[in-house]
């Protein structure tokens, strides 16, 4: 197998994830890493005997494929640089904080001939992994997606911090265009949205009711989806999928058959339990495969901005809504 040349820009609290990950994935040689912290640099190097570099200018030449790792106000200009440069580039998500600048990144990598993909990490989740030989067409989709409070995520709303995770989910699953977008906020302990509620009409009828939280005593990632075919119940936290399908002759066989109460009919449900894949490595294997073997990344550009201008979206009608309650 090829390897190609790696590094770490930014390596925080996330970034040092991404940075074990890229010294031990087999299709990663790991030249180095890059932080505006000098000394947490240093001390990742050494634990890896690996490169700091002192710039990004010095970075490039040297690397062929990146992940970044940064804050997102910081996104357009690292990805855009070294794009220009012709490097590989992984952008945890939100691509970018603004729509404009996620744009000018498509248009430099189709330029630059670069893949570009951005980390929207639940597409490699166990549970939503377990619906790929379904047939998903989803008439009502719920998600919740609650956490503790967190200085490092609140330079963005709770909506690009958290609740994109789910967006993005919603609109692989929904093919459809949104026709309506309803939304509302609360500012709790930062001054952006902590806590944010989206309801979201597609033109094909499916609607999808978002919560996101970052103020919770107990946390929680679950989504559920609802069709005509059945019910699906997603925990993204314990990486486990529920799945009840209505009883078919040319559906799904296996599984636990159970009478529909009076129905005359029966329900089938399977579970499917976590395969121990670690999240963050198959999404970084996908991206490095992507670039030895020429194949369309996992999250494309197109679909990110996407995520990113509808969570923009609602954070408008979010801060809108504070701004309500506070005339009140």
């Amino acid at each position: 197998m090829r390897r190609i040349k790696t590094a770490v820009v930014g390596v925080g609290a996330l970034g040092k994830h991404h940075l074990r990950w890229m010294s031990q994935l087999p299709q990663s040689e790991l030249v180095g890493c890059y932080d505006t912290d000098m000394d947490k640099a240093a001390a990742h190097a050494s634990e890896y005997n690996v490169r700091v570099f002192a710039s990004l200018d010095e970075l490039i030449g040297n690397v062929e494929a990146v992940s970044i790792v940064v804050p997102t106000s910081r996104h357009f200009a690292v990805a855009s640089q070294l794009i220009e440069a012709g490097i590989h580039c992984l952008i945890e998500k939100p691509i970018t904080s603004d729509f404009t600048h996620a744009a000018t990144l498509q248009e430099l990598a189709d330029t630059h001939n670069v893949k570009v993909t951005v980390g929207q990490i639940e597409r490699f989740n166990p549970a939503v992994l377990a619906l790929a030989d379904e047939k998903i067409r989803p008439s009502f989709i719920e998600a919740h997606r609650l956490a503790a409070f967190d200085p490092r995520g609140t330079d963005v709303a709770v909506v690009l911090d958290l609740m994109i995770h789910d967006i993005d989910l919603v609109l692989k699953f929904v093919k459809s265009k949104i026709v309506d977008i309803q939304a509302s906020a609360v500012a709790v302990i930062s001054e952006r949205a902590d806590i944010a509620n989206a309801r979201l009409t597609f033109a094909n009828g499916a609607v999808a009711n978002l919560t996101a939280s970052r103020i919770s005593l107990h946390a929680m990632r679950k989504l559920r989806i609802f069709q005509t075919s059945g019910y699906y119940s997603l925990d993204l936290a314990t990486k486990q999928a529920d799945l009840y399908s209505m009883a078919t002759d040319d559906g799904p066989s296996e599984g636990m058959r159970v009478p529909l109460g009076k129905s005359g009919r029966d329900i089938l449900y399977r579970k499917k339990g976590d395969t121990g894949q670690d999240m963050l490595g198959a999404e970084l294997a996908s991206f490095l495969d992507a670039v030895i073997h020429d194949r369309p990344v996992a999250v494309t550009v197109a679909e990110a901005s996407e995520a990113l201008r509808l969570a923009l979206e609602i954070d408008r009608i979010g801060i809108s809504s504070i701004a309500r309650m506070m005339e009140a």
